[in-house]
């Protein structure tokens, strides 16, 4: 699997991962504003008339013109992000866990009127998820280890993203809350 360039909005927040055939369209087209990190990748084209071969140099962060949304980041609620924020830990026995063997537990069930948000939501082993049951984790006597949080844009482009550079982990950890510690 080829890297992933990392877009940024021209005030230097984070908007999405490229490909590196987006990031060629975008610098041939003249449409990156500034750019920074390494090189991830260099594409050669063809010759011109004094033999000269081209080559243009993807570099590991794009910055490109745009709108810049003022109004607050939501990133969407998947189980594949909810895993990779708690590490595949289950927030209750503290164990590490394949995808497989894990679940999305409500802090404070749906059928008590909890909601399908980030803030209450852990990752949970099938095992735990169904001692608990519709439970809260007081009434089940069961710890909670960790306070489920809401991934800013950084941790969420992080989260979205299994090969992430150093550069783009510099670029981006530098912006994550004390929630997302990573190991």
């Amino acid at each position: 699997m080829s890297a992933k360039i990392l877009r940024l909005n021209k005030a230097g927040a984070p908007i999405s991962w490229l490909t590196r055939e987006e990031t060629a369209t975008l610098l041939v087209k003249d449409l990156v504003i500034w750019s920074m990190g390494d090189t991830v990748m260099e594409i050669r084209g063809g010759y011109n008339r004094l033999g000269v071969q081209s080559v243009l140099k993807l570099p590991s962060i794009v910055a490109c013109e745009g709108k810049v949304y003022k109004e607050g980041f939501r990133p969407p609620l998947e189980n594949k992000f909810l895993f990779r924020r708690d590490k595949n830990i289950c927030l209750y026995c503290g164990g590490q866990f394949v995808v497989r063997d894990l679940s999305r537990d409500h802090v404070r069930p749906l059928s008590r009127g909890g909601k399908d948000l980030w803030t209450n939501v852990v990752t949970s082993c099938r095992r735990c998820n169904n001692r608990k049951a519709d439970r809260s984790p007081e009434n089940a006597n069961m710890e909670l280890l960790a306070i489920p949080f809401v991934p800013n844009q950084y941790e969420f482009l992080y989260l979205s993203n299994h090969n992430v550079l150093a550069d783009q982990m510099e670029f981006l950890s530098a912006r994550f809350s004390r929630q997302l510690k990573l190991s």
